[in-house]
């Protein structure tokens, strides 16, 4: 079996993190690969595992949409391509988002998770914050929770697993090849998660 190929979705948001935690992730789990940052239909198409970063979830879309690249993600999504939403990449993802502030929010949205998301519902950036978490689903007890203007999920159809909840708010789910988390893993030293997600990748290389 040849190297796995990830992309980080270079937008805005943690890049770099995320580039670094994935790779760390490989190297733990002896896996080959190449990690790196994708901009253009062409680089997507030829990955196999794609991670879109936080950021502005509407800065995303837009911009994702001016050069085609939205397109190329929605159908390597639906041809089972595993795909890692976290924080705004979780709601560039989702098929409903409204803001806590503002309500409902007229965005680009992949409509590949079967949820309804908040945005900002945790409060702002000022409101940031960090907790331990439990991810028992998908065996991890303990996780540091790093929250940035972290949305939380108000609905799930009935195909989406709950992975973890924080405050009786959802903050973690999983749907088919579809991971999405409110919180930023690639903030902190821990690799479960990347590597969780390495290996979904694995299984469909």
């Amino acid at each position: 079996m040849s190297g796995i190929s990830i992309g980080v979705l270079a937008v805005q948001g943690d890049v770099a993190e995320n580039i670094m935690a994935t790779k760390m992730a490989l190297e733990e789990l002896g896996l080959e690969g190449i990690v790196s940052e994708v901009k253009t239909p062409e680089q997507i198409s030829d990955i196999d595992g794609l991670i879109i970063p936080g950021g502005e979830s509407t800065v995303i879309g837009t911009l994702s949409m001016v050069n085609g690249s939205l397109k190329k993600i929605k159908e390597k999504i639906a041809s089972g391509m595993p795909v890692f939403g976290i924080c705004a990449g979780m709601i560039m993802l989702s098929k409903k988002a409204k803001d806590r502030v503002l309500g409902e929010m007229d965005q680009p949205l992949l409509d590949f998770l079967d949820v309804k998301i908040e945005r900002n519902a945790f409060g702002r950036q000022k409101d940031s914050f960090e907790s331990v978490i439990s991810i028992d689903k998908i065996g991890i007890s303990k996780f540091p929770g790093v929250f940035i203007r972290a949305p939380s999920i108000l609905e799930t159809g009935k195909d989406v697993e709950i992975l973890s909840k924080f405050n009786e708010k959802i903050i973690a789910v999983k749907q088919g090849n579809v991971l999405g988390t409110s919180f930023h893993p690639e903030l902190t030293g821990d690799l479960s998660l990347h590597k969780y997600f390495v290996n979904l990748i694995k299984a469909k290389h």
